[in-house]
């Protein structure tokens, strides 16, 4: 008896070709059209921050709140499958994929960079100081701690509960399932699967363009290889290229495997770091800072500068929400793809809390490493080069280490598999969403989806779009 063929395509036709004419168009618009696109978004940006900031921070603390209190209420006790079901994943290879599609690239670009801009321009209070220091800190902590994982945790939760216990697609649509009920099959669930493609798409493709920006000053940094949209352009279609061959891979083989071999790199590299730095100095401040950020955490979640307006929550603290917020539907569906047979407390607390800590103390060992040059050290040019280009932090900031090439070219390494996982488990989840939650869907289908969001990068990188 012969097997049944596969399909040719598993694709919604309403929700694939709107997206797809959708992000050509956006592309179109942003490159034809430079001026006229960066006064558009720069406005809405200005309203958003004047008119709708305390939504966003209010949304993202209700949110926080909500996952807190599923994990500690009865319900934690409810598994994301059936009750019967185990996890699909053993806890390192879970932890490995969570870390490398919620952070991955951030935390490399912005590991030295992030406190070091908020220790020399703080958004009150005097630059350059033993409290700007701490300040910086807690900054950074506020923006890559809790709410980040929550918001990602929150979407994960609702999609995994509702595919996994009701039989629902895997696809953004079934969130609203206990709002319009059968409707998420008709055109409200259509359009709101194209909506998060488009967040996806725009999301990865931003990063990816912070991505190879590093990718380029590192090599340059190293090699002498020059800093231009051409070698940009190469080095978004060469990690693109790897990106489409792990997709091809397949989840437990490619995006499980690159996840694991980053995660371990960056182990070693926050080591090296702890261990030839100021150790005693670094294992202080941790706890001091994972102490200042708990005990603030109330007063950052709802702090609008209401009373000191500031120019500053804009580029900062809602930038990060709305990061966090575009990428929500790619790593929520993502974390839920790959977290089916936990219950809703295990899987809080493995989302929430273990990302959350090891992001802090990645924080902690690079972000203060660095301050401490620049305070106690006098090493002034560690912060004018933050100043000047923040791509070029973490390498400036190893250059003060025994074996600078060679732990430069491993954060290199490190960027670029980073880009990779980014890539592929973004086009896995757009293939996903087009798909209508489908996961076993041809090969061609999740090429496209990599190589569109290269695509998208390159357009944005050359058309100035990335800021």
């Amino acid at each position: 008896m012969t097997a049944a063929p596969k399909p040719r395509t598993t694709l919604n036709p309403p929700v694939f070709y709107t997206s797809a004419l959708l992000i050509f168009l956006l592309v179109v618009y942003a490159t034809a059209f430079q001026a006229h696109a960066q006064d558009l978004f720069e406005s809405v940006q200005s309203w958003i921050i004047t008119n709708a900031s305390w939504f966003y921070i209010l949304t993202v603390a209700l949110v926080l709140i909500s996952v807190v209190f599923l994990a500690v209420s009865r319900y934690g006790d409810i598994k994301l499958g059936p009750d019967h079901s185990e996890p699909d994943y053993g806890k390192s290879s879970w932890f490995a994929m969570l870390f490398s599609a919620g952070m991955g690239i951030g935390l490399m670009f912005f590991g030295v960079a992030e406190p070091v801009m908020h220790f020399t321009m703080p958004p009150v209070g005097e630059p350059g100081t033993v409290a700007a220091a701490r300040e910086a800190m807690k900054i950074t902590f506020f923006h890559w701690g809790l709410h980040a994982w929550a918001i990602y945790a929150m979407v994960a939760l609702i999609l995994a509960y509702f595919s996994f216990r009701n039989g629902l697609p895997l696809t953004l649509r079934s969130a609203l399932y206990p709002l319009i009920g059968e409707r998420i099959h008709g055109s409200i669930g259509h359009a709101v699967d194209i909506f998060a493609i488009l967040g996806t798409v725009f999301g990865v493709a931003t990063s990816l363009g912070y991505g190879v920006l590093q990718i380029n000053s590192g090599l340059n940094h190293l090699f002498g290889l020059p800093i231009n949209a051409t070698v940009q352009v190469i080095l978004i279609a060469v990690t693109c290229g790897l990106a489409t061959l792990s997709v091809a891979s397949g989840l437990d083989k490619g995006i499980r495997i690159l996840s694991e071999l980053n995660l371990s790199l960056a182990v070693i590299l926050m080591l090296f770091v702890l261990i030839l730095g100021p150790t005693v100095f670094l294992l202080q401040t941790y706890i001091q800072n994972t102490g200042a950020y708990l005990s603030d955490i109330v007063n950052k979640t709802f702090n609008l500068y209401a009373y000191e307006p500031t120019d500053w929550i804009g580029g900062w603290t809602l930038l990060y929400w709305g990061w966090w917020l575009s990428w929500s539907p790619f790593v929520g569906l993502f974390i839920a793809r790959i977290s089916r047979g936990r219950t809703i407390r295990e899987f809080v607390c493995g989302v929430l809390f273990v990302p959350a800590g090891f992001t802090l103390l990645w924080m902690t060992v690079f972000g203060d490493s660095a301050i401490r040059m620049i305070l106690n050290d006098g090493i002034q040019d560690l912060a004018t080069v933050v100043g000047q280009d923040s791509s070029l932090a973490l390498f400036a900031f190893l250059e003060h280490f025994p074996f600078a090439t060679v732990i430069s070219l491993v954060a290199v390494l490190m960027v670029v598999v980073f880009f990779v996982t980014s890539a592929d488990s973004g086009a896995l989840v757009v293939d996903m969403l087009a798909s209508s939650g489908q996961s076993h869907s041809p090969l061609w289908q999740r090429i496209f989806w990599s190589l569109s969001m290269g695509a998208v990068a390159i357009a944005l990188l050359l058309a100035n779009g990335l800021k």
